[in-house]
This record gives structure tokens, sequence and C-alpha cells, in this order.
């Protein structure tokens, strides 16, 4: 990534020292020795199969002038480094030290931020944060699955991106005169200290349940990350926003409670700061009573599914806990939009059955986002699942039950099968629910489900959401779940030409 033409800052204004005091006069940052230019350091990482240092050759060519890696990469590229005219920095959490000096090196981030984390609801917490903020007046953004949103957009790779391109959107993003961000904290981001150089006002937690057990060694290991926003990226005066319902939210807020930060937990328990008393679905959205310091409100949201309301709340209490006054808070709350491909009204059919596109892809959440739509269905709750390619095989059959236990009808299809053999993944899903349709193409799938619909019936299409690509194998092949079930339904329903 270059810093621009006329930046240059010294290894110590990066917080950085070189070993033997040597210094250099840093153009630029580079994780990806490509991507090195003239004047830059670059950070030669441990990665899961192949250690960074490996690149260092190649860096070195295209004119780096200091590397930053642990002791390990320094004995790798041992020939390479000595007496070559490069400064080497050597950190024992080299990660972390690339995202306090990519801070340091951009120089900025709006200056109110929040993070969130949890298996699932990180996207639409962040969302619902940043809508609230809007409308509260202020410049905002959400940074996660769907990019950059709010009065700054632009696209993300990942979900938390790599401290260097984050640091530089967060700098944009001030620039801009974005005052306000809330970004998602994923786990992957989280234990490769992507995050440790933002600072926080405050970090909220939605839930912990099975995901990414291909990545991380176990369960507690997964925890364990999750829990470093708190244990580690949230500074002590910041606040912890809890769902004390998840039964590891006790957990989670008395780790917070050891560094010393404020809590506020949100939940349906009489101990929660903010309590969801009550809910009442209608099929276009909910109404929703809650009690703040012993006050109670009402109001009524355009959301589907009792975890959005959850999420909300989650996010007025994010809003609170950086300062937002609560009455004007709950103010905005009718204002609410759905996160794209989160419990998203895709298309209605004639006889008024509806389709909803939810990008649930853990056992947990297709179970709970098939029950959370149940109180607006009167009829039958068809649903189609699938499970990606080249992650945690472990949860397939568990999607499989989850969604055969709450949907009436269930059809298993592919999601983003990648490298895999689909109809092995197919197979896995369909073991937690043998009774299931199998059909392989998704649009085939979505044009059944559509046709299958009658009066007061509902389609749920899961796993994909928002996306709008289908990965098979090295291809991503054009996909959208909404735009799929609009075309089944106008074709069903003698609406297209």
């Amino acid at each position: 990534m270059e810093g621009g033409n006329a930046m240059r800052k010294s290894l110590t204004e990066l917080g950085l020292t070189a070993q033997g005091g040597a210094q250099a006069l840093v153009t630029g940052l580079s994780v990806d020795s490509r991507q090195t230019r003239e004047g830059h350091l670059f950070a030669a990482l441990p990665g899961t199969n192949v250690h960074g240092a490996r690149f260092i050759a190649t860096a070195l060519e295209r004119g780096a002038a200091a590397v930053l890696t642990d002791a390990e990469g320094a004995a790798l590229a041992r020939d390479l480094l000595d007496g070559a005219a490069v400064a080497l920095v050597v950190a024992e959490d080299p990660r972390q030290t690339l995202s306090y000096a990519a801070a340091l090196w951009y120089g900025g981030q709006p200056e109110c931020m929040i993070a969130v984390t949890g298996t699932n609801g990180k996207t639409s917490v962040a969302s619902f944060t940043r809508q609230i903020w809007a409308e509260l007046g202020f410049e905002a953004v959400n940074l996660g699955t769907t990019g950059v949103e709010g009065a700054y957009q632009v696209p993300l790779a990942h979900t938390t991106p790599e401290p260097i391109t984050l640091h530089r959107v967060l700098a944009e993003c001030q620039a801009a005169g974005v005052t306000h961000a809330a970004m998602e904290a994923s786990s992957h981001g989280l234990a490769q200290r992507r995050l440790d150089g933002v600072q926080l006002a405050a970090a909220g937690f939605t839930n912990f349940t099975q995901d990414h057990l291909d990545y991380h060694a176990s369960f507690d290991e997964y925890f364990d990350a999750k829990a470093g926003l708190f244990a580690r990226v949230l500074p002590e005066d910041g606040t912890a926003v809890i769902n004390i319902d998840d039964p590891r939210g006790a957990e989670m807020a008395e780790i917070a409670r050891h560094r010393g930060q404020g809590i506020l937990c949100v939940g349906r328990k009489d101990e929660a700061d903010l309590i969801l008393r009550a809910q009442r679905f209608e099929t276009t959205g909910q109404t929703m009573r809650f009690d703040w310091e012993g006050r109670p409100y009402q109001t009524t949201v355009p959301l589907i599914g009792g975890f959005q309301g959850e999420n909300l709340l989650l996010a007025a209490g994010l809003a609170i806990a950086t300062g937002a006054d609560p009455s004007r808070v709950f103010d905005t709350l009718p204002q609410m939009r759905t996160v794209r491909g989160r419990m998203e009204l895709a298309a209605t059919r004639e006889n008024g059955a509806a389709v909803f596109v939810d990008y649930a892809h853990t056992p947990d959440a297709v179970g709970t986002a098939i029950r959370a739509l149940r109180p607006h269905v009167m009829g039958r709750l068809i649903a189609i699942v699938g499970a990606g390619g080249d992650r945690d095989a472990g949860k397939r059959p568990l999607m499989g039950r989850a969604a055969g236990e709450h949907a009436d009808q269930v059809i298993v299809t592919d999601d983003n099968p990648r490298s895999e053999d689909p109809a092995l993944i197919r197979a896995a899903v369909l073991e937690g629910c043998p009774e299931a349709l199998e059909m392989g193409d998704r649009a085939e799938a979505i044009l059944r489900g559509v046709d299958m619909l009658g009066p007061g019936d509902a389609l749920l299409i899961l796993g994909k959401g928002h996306e709008t690509g289908q990965t098979v194998g090295d291809d991503v092949l054009p996909f959208d779940d909404c735009e799929q079930a609009s075309v089944a339904v106008a074709a069903l329903d003698g609406r297209l030409a």
C-alpha cells in the first residue's frame, strides 16, 4: 500500500526499533511482496501454511527499506538479511506490531468508534448502530461483511481487513468527514491482531455458537479469539455492551469487568440494563416492549425475526454507551432498515406468500432464522439450505438437522462449493435432514421452493444473503438469491414478458 509520494516516516515515528539501531525512512507499508515499493516496510508475517519470510527476497528486489518479522522469520531469511542495506525489526508478535505501525502511519480514524463481535448478528448490529447515529445527525459508517456503508462507501475483501487496508480506510473515512464508525470484529481478525491499533469507545458481544472450527483448533480457542476484543483491544475506559442472554455472555462480561471497563448488559433477564420484555410479530415487522432505567418503552420496527429485535437493542446499547441520549436513540428505532441479505423480504407472490433471504450459515443461525420467521407466517415454512466448501465440515449435518427440526419442508442445495465436490457437501447436510429434497442447482432449488408456496406460506433461502456471486472451483459465477427469487416469482406468476 502506498502512503503517498511525499509521505515518509522514520521507524521511530512508527513505534519501531530496528536491530543494531538501524534507521530507515519508510515510504509505505506492505504485507504482499508483489505490492512492495521503493522504501516500504515489508511485514513478513507467520502464516497458516507459509511464513512470509519466504517472500523477503522479492520485497528486497522491489526496494524494501525495512523488514518487520518474528524470530523465526529472521532466522529463515538470515542469509538474505546479513549485510543487506535494510533495517530489520524483530517483534515477538509482528501482527500486533504491524497493526500499531499502520495506525501511526495513516494517523487518523473517526473520533467515535465501536466494534462488535459474536458468531451471528455482527453485520446487523454494526449497521443498526450506524443507522441510529445517522438519524441523530452524525456522519457515520459501518465496516464489515458488506463493505463500508453510510456516509462513505467502499468495498472490502474481508469482514475485518488486514491492518494496512483497515487503517487506510479509517483515515479515508475521517478525511471524508465521518465522525462515527461501527465495525465488525471477526474471530480471524481478532486472532490475527488486525484491530489492535484501533481506538474504540465501546465494543459489543452478540452470541457464541459453532463456526470457523476449520481455522480455530477448538471451541475454546474460538471463544478466546472473540474475547480478545474485551481482553485486549477495548481500552480500560471503554464500555462493553453484552448480550447477557447468551450462555457465554456472563463470562464475556466478567472479562470486561476484570479489565475495569464499563458494562452495559442487554437481554431479557432482569439483571440487564436494557431489558427486552416482549415482542409481537406482524407480517412485515414487530412491536417491541423494553425497559431502560426502570422506564418502559414500546416501539414498532420494520424488522423480521425476534433475533433482529435483540440485535437492534444491542445497537441501541452501543449508541448509548458512546454518549447518545437514550430517549433520542429509542425514537430512531422505527426508522431502522434491515441489512441486505439479513431476513430480507426478496419477493411476494400474488397469493400473498413471501420469500425471504438470510445469510445464516451456521447451525445455530439456521435454527434461529427459521424459528424467528415462524411467528410471521400463517402457513407452511419452506427452507432452502446448503453449506460452503473448504470450511468447517463438522457443521454441515448440524445445519441440515437445524433446518429439518424447524421448517415444514427443506430443500438442500449448493452454497459456495469452492474446491470441494458439491454432491459430497450436500450429502453431509442431508445426513442431518434425510427427508429433505435434494437439488444441486441453486436457481432450480429457488424456483422449486417458490413454486411450492401457497397462500400464507413463506420461503426462507439461507446461506448466501447479500452475496452476488457463487464460488465454484476457482470461478465466481454471478448469483444473487434475492434476484433469483424475484425472477422465480415473476415467472411463476406470469409477470415475465
